[in-house]
């Protein structure tokens, strides 16, 4: 245990100095430029003794196993193990934020655990856990450590997730990447009014991530959207983001639409419907998307994975827990198509 009141001084990446003294940081777009002493929007970087530092490295704001599905990711190792974890702070202000009690935390008595790289690892590697996720704040403010965590479960074959709004500068984007096995994106609507009202953010930014993942790595990735009453659930939008999603990512990229529930600044806005998430589904589907799931909801047909080829049940889910599996490698066991996603490595398959 660590004195949970003393922030780390590791010495950040992604960052200049500035002429009249302020340090810009080039992580994130937000492009923060901090006088000596001051915290950027995000919380985990500082401008201490005119160098940016990351304040959280080497600290949790807690641990957990969960399902792989739970992150979600339902075409990475399917029924595997997952060590989550995270930090404080966030690089945007969603309104509806389902965290907000770790990412708007501003104290460091939270993190009350001391985790290096290596005992993350280690950790993961004893309990049986195929992957380590970087989750319940977003990754991106912490890359350095997230970086540093990915390298020492690499070491021992442990795969790494980064569950994060995508929300970084060509910069950063590379490095971070590099390291990560998997991801889960969260676009969190499709105009750049909502991102502006709602998330105090943009819009392009994360649309030019998936676009990266998609096309310059080899990072399996997922995306969700959570569907929110009257602010990104139009018929109007969800086919326009389809649309695109379609165009730029292509078929195979799992979408994962998540209902919400009322939280943090939007308490007075009404949870999502069944029936909402069940036509954003099929809007997705019918532009051509194969692998498409609704999440946070009691659904049988929505949370499990059907064929593209022959229409067979082939990974059933219940909640997090799987049932029937007619996967054969990667392939479907009824008529042989090719199924997106890592299997290779689920012993029933």
């Amino acid at each position: 245990m660590v004195n949970a009141d003393v922030e780390s001084d590791y010495t950040a990446r992604w960052w200049t100095p500035l002429p009249d003294g302020r340090l810009e940081c080039h992580l994130c777009p937000r492009l923060c430029k901090l006088n000596e002493g001051q915290h950027g929007f995000c919380f985990a970087r500082r401008n201490i003794g005119h160098r940016m530092t990351l304040t959280a490295y080497g600290r949790s704001s807690g641990f957990c196993v969960d399902p792989i599905e739970k992150k979600p990711l339902n075409h990475f190792y399917p029924g595997t193990s997952v060590l989550s974890f995270g930090t404080i702070g966030c690089n945007l202000g969603c309104r509806f934020c389902q965290n907000w009690n770790i990412s708007k935390e501003r104290q460091f008595e939270r993190l009350t655990d001391q985790a290096s790289p290596q005992t993350i690892a280690a950790a993961a590697h004893r309990i049986g856990c195929k992957s380590v996720a970087f989750t319940y704040n977003d990754p991106v403010i912490f890359a350095e450590y997230a970086i540093d965590v990915a390298q020492a479960c690499h070491e021992l074959g442990i795969a790494t997730v980064a569950v994060t709004a995508g929300y970084m500068t060509d910069d950063s984007r590379p490095e971070f990447y590099r390291q990560m096995d998997a991801a889960n994106i969260d676009l969190k609507g499709f105009s750049e009014e909502f991102y502006y009202r709602l998330c105090l953010g943009k819009l392009a930014p994360v649309l030019d991530t998936l676009k990266y993942l998609r096309h310059e790595t080899k990072v399996w990735f997922e995306v969700t959207t959570l569907l929110i009453p009257g602010q990104n659930d139009s018929r109007e939008e969800l086919e326009k983001a389809s649309n695109w999603f379609a165009a730029n990512l292509g078929p195979d990229v799992p979408w994962h639409f998540t209902a919400f529930h009322p939280d943090y600044k939007m308490l007075t806005t009404p949870g999502t419907s069944s029936a909402t998430l069940r036509q954003a589904r099929e809007i997705a589907r019918a532009n051509g998307l194969r692998y498409v799931y609704t999440g946070n909801v009691h659904d049988l047909s929505g949370s499990s994975t059907d064929c593209p080829g022959c229409g067979q049940r082939l990974i059933e889910r219940d909640g997090y827990a799987l049932g029937e599996w007619n996967l054969k490698g990667n392939r479907c066991a009824f008529c042989g198509f090719e199924i997106a996603g890592r299997f290779e490595y689920i012993l029933n398959g």
